[in-house]
Formats: structure tokens, C-alpha cells, sequence
């Protein structure tokens, strides 16, 4: 639709394209601009300053996945590591990093996937053969 009104408003002008075509002008002012920025106007966001460093998130993570911690959780492995006197990152930070480059937030317990429990079925085939 945008397309169409981008085209019409070359005959009636771009409001007019806007209103019969039903197309917020914001969305078609948004477009236009778009359509008219190159790739070199688009600038990348840069780092944050404190971010972690490649090396620091490498830590990070070897700490995450080391046997020590294998089955805690980013709460408990900070709160460990505070007692000792260790601070490498935020408990978000440590999801952050668990997330976006290894997919791994879910739960690390090792447990037992029990299946599905069936109610025990009682069937009487005569009388006095079943009491509740």
C-alpha cells in the first residue's frame, strides 16, 4: 500500500495519496526516508564503555560452565563468588552472556523427567469386588 500511495502521490500529492489509500502519513513520511538514506548514512550503535571485554566474557563463561558450577544458577554462582571475594559481572550480565552467545538459559539441574502420572482405574466386574 505504501508502495502504491508513493506512486500516486507523484499525480495528487502526498496527502491526498494518504487519505484515499487509508496510509498513516507518518508511515509514508517513514518510508520515504527510508527509501532515501543509503547505507553509509546508517550509523552502527557504538559499545557501551563498560561493556565486557572478549577476554572478560570468555572468564565469564568458563566460570558458568566449569564443574564447580555446572548445576547453579547464575544467582547462586555470583553470590559464591562474592564470599570469595570475586567479581567478574552482574547476575543479568551472566544471563546476558549465557543467552546471546551459547543459547544456554535453561535449567542446568540434573533432574528426573518423571512421566506422566495415570490414576489407577478400579473396575467392578460384580457386586462387593470394589469400595471407595
Amino acid at each position: 500500500m505504501i508502495e502504491l500511495a508513493n506512486r500516486l502521490s507523484s499525480d495528487v500529492g502526498k496527502t491526498a495519496a494518504c487519505e484515499a489509500l487509508q496510509v498513516p502519513r507518518a508511515t509514508f513520511y517513514r518510508f520515504q526516508d527510508r527509501k532515501n538514506r543509503s547505507e553509509n548514512t546508517i550509523k552502527k550503535r557504538p559499545a557501551p564503555p563498560l561493556a565486557l571485554k572478549p577476554q572478560e566474557r570468555q572468564t565469564v563463561v568458563d566460570i558458568l560452565h566449569s564443574e564447580r558450577f555446572l548445576d547453579d544458577t547464575p544467582y547462586e554462582i555470583y553470590a559464591t563468588l562474592l564470599d570469595e571475594g570475586h567479581y567478574h559481572c552482574s547476575i543479568r550480565t551472566m544471563y546476558r552472556v549465557l543467552a546471546s552467545e551459547h543459547g544456554c538459559v535453561k535449567e542446568r539441574r540434573k533432574h528426573v523427567q518423571r512421566p506422566n502420572y495415570a490414576k489407577p482405574e478400579l473396575l467392578a466386574t460384580a457386586k462387593n469386588q470394589v469400595w471407595s
